[in-house]
């Protein structure tokens, strides 16, 4: 009766032990996306582009060319591209730079996007003030709408010995439909961060 017993306590500390680890492997996934993003963001690991709140201003002559890139993920029928196909900017001058979103459902679409910087290496280098990206977008059926992103190159990057050869980089985004939209947040699509859309120099 004993040895039954100590076998029963046995099998259910087992038995707990396996649930508990099956809702940490569990716990875990669901962190690893956002500290993954943490991580990139902190880094600039992948290409990630760096959040600052202003630019230090133009610190050196040294310029670099800005070329934007635009794509749509599977399933949104938006039409996305670039303002413009590239600036040139010199290090610390703040830039700025317009996408063009359209919607031409007859529905409301709710969008998000991501984005990275090539070449990677140079992620860590290129920062953003303000940028749509930042929240999600909601455009109306038949809305098109100009949205911003102002940026800098990091002064940093004049003291980065592999960097030295870098004279272009390439802004990236892929906009994904977000889902669950609600037809009460048609039109509410902006510039973002109040960009208001201006020449880019």
């Amino acid at each position: 009766m004993d040895k039954q017993a100590s076998l029963g306590r046995r099998n259910k500390l087992v038995g707990t032990a396996g649930a508990l680890l099956a809702v940490a492997m569990i716990g875990a996934s669901f962190a690893s996306v956002p500290l993954y993003r943490l991580f990139c963001q902190v880094t600039g690991y992948g290409g990630t582009p760096q959040i600052a709140l202003a630019a230090p201003g133009v610190v050196d002559e040294r310029a670099f060319t800005i070329v934007f890139d635009a794509n749509i993920g599977t399933g949104l029928p938006w039409d996305f591209h670039p303002a413009q196909r590239q600036v040139t900017v010199r290090t610390g001058e703040e830039g700025l730079a317009f996408y063009v979103a359209h919607n031409p459902t007859d529905r409301a679409i709710k969008g998000q996007a991501a984005f990275n910087v090539t070449p990677l290496t140079a992620g860590k280098y290129f920062s953003k003030v303000q940028c749509f990206c930042f929240e999600e977008q909601v455009l109306a059926p038949g809305q098109t709408v100009d949205m911003g992103v102002s940026f800098f190159v990091d002064p940093a990057i004049l003291k980065d010995r592999n960097m030295v050869d870098v004279k272009m980089i390439t802004l990236s985004y892929t906009f994904y439909e977000v889902p669950g939209q609600q037809a009460g947040l048609a039109g509410a699509a902006t510039a973002a961060g109040g960009v208001t859309p201006a020449p880019v120099r």
